[in-house]
């Protein structure tokens, strides 16, 4: 992926923000909360989320972060030093 900013990531539509997760992310972990599955993938430069619904066999939200407090959830189930290198 020619290197892409968490800004440029979060400005596209939400099925052209999945469609970069799937091509480029490197996925991390899963996580359910409120019915759907929630999926974290390193971007590079900062992480994704996918949020599922299988009820609704849809996705809900895809977005962007490279703050830690986004990264809570995640921090028990993830090794954030092997994604340095």
């Amino acid at each position: 992926m020619a290197s892409m900013n968490l800004h440029e990531f979060n400005y596209h539509a939400r099925q052209e923000r999945a469609e970069l997760v799937w091509e480029y992310g490197r996925f991390l972990c899963i996580r359910y909360k409120g019915g759907c599955s929630i999926v974290l993938y390193h971007m590079g430069e900062f992480f994704a989320e996918v949020w599922y619904s299988p009820t609704q066999n849809r996705i809900k939200l895809v977005r962007g972060f490279s703050s830690q407090a986004n990264l809570e959830p995640y921090l028990k189930m993830i090794n954030l030093k092997t994604l340095m290198g």
